[in-house]
């Protein structure tokens, strides 16, 4: 056990990284949790809408969750996203089946975090705190549908911080030269950094039913963000290129975003990996 962190324990802690991540079958928990994001992704696309869109607009909101989806998955899966938005939000209903509906959502959408927290639990070698097995799911449910209202919140700081520095951008463009100017993008790059850190963190903290230091949390979450981040780009760039969907015809949207899913959560999970595995090096006695 070390109390102080070294670089030349960098080598030693990846490996043990990669070995742990490697036995934690992160290939089938990958596929599972691509499997639960189709099932979720429409209840959870309504839910983000109507949480934003309450405060921002929902076409706003809208418009930039189709922007991000086209960025890294193409037109043609965020034109089927849209599709799905509206035959969701179209349909009129009775009060009581409007209240089911709402039920169906919330646990639909919860889909996604709840296996999130089954994985990180096996990481972790974390079990339930509450020993009835309904108590827990209700509990485990209920963390997962305010991780997604968290979600909603740092999309709606991200639209905010994202139309401030496009506003602020637009009304110094003439004054500001060029190489100061493409300064602002870096801006924008480090907010979604950002952004997507307080995400980690937060899931890496509070997802599993063990108490997880802090210290080792930052270290991971910054390394999975500056990973996720990374692999972003890339598999957009692999989408662009290969096209790996337009094998697959009418179904292509799906595999592309069970593929997308399944190379962030592989992502994700060593993150997780490495979050444990840098607590077990330093902090835990």
């Amino acid at each position: 056990m070390k109390n102080k962190f070294k670089v030349k324990d960098l080598p030693e802690i990846f490996k043990k990284t990669a070995a742990s991540w490697y036995k934690s079958e992160p290939f089938r928990l990958s596929a599972i949790i691509a499997y639960y994001s189709i099932l979720s992704l429409p209840a959870f696309t309504i839910i983000i809408l109507n949480v934003v869109g309450s405060i921002w607009g929902q076409e706003i909101v809208q418009g930039e969750l189709l922007d991000e989806i086209t960025k890294a998955l193409g037109p043609d899966t965020a034109e089927s996203i849209r599709l799905m938005i509206l035959e969701k939000g179209s349909s009129s209903t009775s009060r009581f089946t409007t209240v089911i509906g709402i039920a169906t959502l919330i646990y639909g959408s919860t889909g996604v975090f709840f296996q999130l927290q089954s994985a990180f639990d096996k990481i972790w070698e974390a079990e339930s705190q509450f020993k009835n097995g309904i108590i827990a799911i209700i509990v485990s449910r209920v963390k997962s549908f305010g991780f997604i209202l968290i979600l909603g919140f740092l999309l709606l700081v991200s639209l905010i911080l994202t139309s401030l520095l496009s506003a602020f951008s637009k009304q110094l463009e003439p004054l500001l030269p060029e190489n100061l100017f493409e300064s602002i993008y870096i801006i924008d790059i480090i907010t979604s950094l950002v952004i997507i850190y307080v995400l980690f963190a937060a899931m890496f903290k509070f997802l599993p039913n063990i108490k997880v230091p802090w210290k080792s949390v930052r270290i991971g979450a910054a390394l999975t963000a500056i990973l996720f981040l990374t692999g972003k780009h890339l598999l957009a760039l692999y989408f662009r290129e290969m096209q790996p969907g337009s094998t697959y015809g009418a179904a292509g949207s799906v595999i592309l975003i069970m593929l997308w899913v399944s190379y962030t959560s592989l992502i994700l999970f060593f993150g997780a990996q490495f979050t444990k595995v840098y607590s077990d090096f330093y902090i835990k006695k």
